[in-house]
């Protein structure tokens, strides 16, 4: 499939978020990683149908790129695969201007 590049969106003490990109600098999904005590759960989405093989190797990247380097324990690292695309990023700000479609009407 190509290259993966992440971008961290936020962190917890337990958790990660991350923006997915490819080597042509499209977005290609998004992925949060949850750390418990012996295993990391992450919820993969990807924007596009993507065979299996090619999401198999995003997972692996992820592993390799995020789980492992954040130094926590880990036994298992389970995902579960969702394909969609992203429908908006809302905040308090857009419902503090008034119906909540950011227009302020």
């Amino acid at each position: 499939m190509g290259d993966y590049y992440f971008q961290r969106q936020c962190r917890t003490p337990f958790s990660e978020s991350y923006i997915i990109l490819g080597d042509d600098d499209r977005r290609v999904g998004h992925i949060d990683l949850h750390y418990t005590q012996n295993i990391t759960y992450g919820t993969l989405t990807v924007d596009t149908e993507m065979k299996e093989e090619d999401i198999l190797e995003l997972i692996e990247v992820a592993d390799d790129e995020l789980v492992v380097s954040a130094d926590v324990p880990r036994e298992d690292f389970v995902v579960s695969v969702y394909k969609g695309t992203e429908a908006g990023v809302y905040s308090d700000d857009v419902f503090d201007q008034g119906n909540g479609n950011g227009d302020g009407k």
